[in-house]
């Protein structure tokens, strides 16, 4: 276990990362033995460094949501992190190439929320309920390291689940008129169809993510409020982005979600 002062340490260096593009050494090469535990800790002390800067949380992001995924990482379960309010980008904006550090974009589903959920003992009914609609979203995966660590699952769990900023699209839907484990979604980029994939592929039904992120939520003293966006887990593979890139993701229920990369 770190101590708090190595915690305290390491959250402000991926604060200070984050703000001035100087990237930081990844937790598992500076700290060998840092485990699971450490990770989630760090991320509410990074969390805390925000909140006091000004910032404001506005949703979560569910990670390794693919059993794949978790055994190339060694986790047992998904993994989580927060998003902050300056993290979402309109959508069909351009993103400078030079303010990201090894993006890759994944297209997934925001479940945005309705009233409080707070566990233990979530389930499907309670989210259904809890949810006011679902949007077409993209996640830009980043980090703020500068080397890739030793455990990349202590690494992504300490720097927000390795989110690096959410584009949204206009075009809801109530889970009252939708199927969400029917939904999919091709990613093109620069007008060429790169991947294909249906939200089942997020462990069986995305809403069986939020389940999850509900009660894991509870074990830190957490819970959705209203207006939290919650990225339910991607269901293609990530792809890299380079300057010049347009990305369109064109969901068979949802509409389309657009971005650049300038």
């Amino acid at each position: 276990m770190l101590t708090d002062r190595e915690i305290s340490e390491v959250a402000r260096s991926l604060w200070h990362a984050e703000q001035t593009q100087e990237w930081a050494q990844p937790v598992s090469s500076r700290y060998p033995d840092a485990d699971v535990a450490d990770a989630y800790r760090i991320s509410l002390a990074v969390r805390e460094l925000k909140l006091q800067a000004g910032r404001s949380v506005k949703g979560h992001k569910v990670g390794l949501t693919s059993k794949a995924m978790r055994d190339m990482t060694g986790a047992t379960e998904p993994d989580y992190g927060f998003i902050f309010d300056n993290w979402f980008v309109a959508e069909g904006a351009a993103v400078p190439r030079a303010s990201m550090n090894r993006p890759l974009v994944e297209v997934e589903l925001a479940f945005v929320i309705g009233e409080e959920l707070r566990g233990p003992n979530i389930n499907v009914a309670d989210v259904i309920r809890a949810t006011d609609f679902v949007l077409p979203a993209l996640e830009i995966v980043d980090n703020r390291y500068a080397e890739r660590g030793r455990n990349v699952l202590v690494d992504s769990i300490a720097d927000a689940a390795m989110c690096g900023f959410v584009v949204l699209g206009g075009n809801p839907m109530t889970l009252l008129d939708a199927d969400v484990r029917r939904m999919s979604a091709s990613l093109s980029i620069n007008g060429v169809m790169l991947e294909t994939g249906s939200a089942a592929a997020v462990m069986g039904n995305p809403l069986n993510a939020v389940v999850w992120l509900a009660n894991k939520l509870h074990e830190f003293g957490v819970a959705m409020q209203p207006g939290d966006v919650i990225l339910s887990g991607s269901f293609v593979k990530a792809i890299p982005l380079k300057a010049g890139d347009t990305i369109n993701a064109q969901f068979d229920q949802l509409g389309e979600v657009t971005l650049s990369i300038s």
